[in-house]
């Protein structure tokens, strides 16, 4: 949370939000303490695509344009987010993807990072977007695409979004 900007310019305001996935730690607790404006919590573990569904409809409710999907555990860099947001901001993408240096990335192995690059490759074929890192949770979502998504996975909506977004031509980086 220490990580994330404060401000973008561009940007009104920045409210932050978190989906406790039924987890059997102090996660609300020191969201709570720490000031997360929004708090989504499940009593059972639902997955990562049902607590992004409820992360996007609890987003539109409390009237947000852009959405920023990252991770507790920092495998995004919070300084990266207004580079993310601005395509949003200037109008030329619905939905922003980061890109991750999976080549680089000393916590994939080598059959992960040939799987990562393959898979990509053929995401991009499918979804006629020219996505890198089709995996990457890294993300913006502009509010059309918000509006637009309709998640039927149980586990990782990623893929999913990408090509619903991809193929009803909503503008993808």
């Amino acid at each position: 949370l220490q990580d994330l900007p404060k401000n973008i310019e561009g940007v009104d305001a920045i409210e932050t939000q978190i989906i406790d996935d039924g987890s059997s730690d102090r996660t609300v607790e020191v969201a709570r303490r720490l000031g997360v404006n929004h708090i989504v919590r499940f009593t059972q573990n639902r997955g990562l695509a049902q607590a992004f569904k409820a992360g996007v409809d609890n987003a539109l409710r409390q009237g947000a344009d852009i959405l920023v999907n990252t991770d507790g555990d920092n495998q995004y860099c919070g300084k990266d987010i207004p580079k993310l947001v601005k395509p949003i901001l200037e109008g030329r993408a619905d939905l922003v993807i980061g890109n991750r240096p999976i080549w680089n990335h000393q916590e994939f192995t080598f059959s992960k990072k040939i799987l990562q690059t393959f898979g990509s490759s053929f995401l991009r074929f499918f979804s006629k977007t020219k996505v890198k890192d089709a995996a990457s949770g890294f993300r913006a979502y502009g509010l059309n695409a918000m509006l637009k998504l309709n998640i039927h996975t149980q586990f990782s909506y990623c893929m999913e979004t990408l090509v619903q977004l991809g193929l009803n031509n909503l503008r993808v980086e």
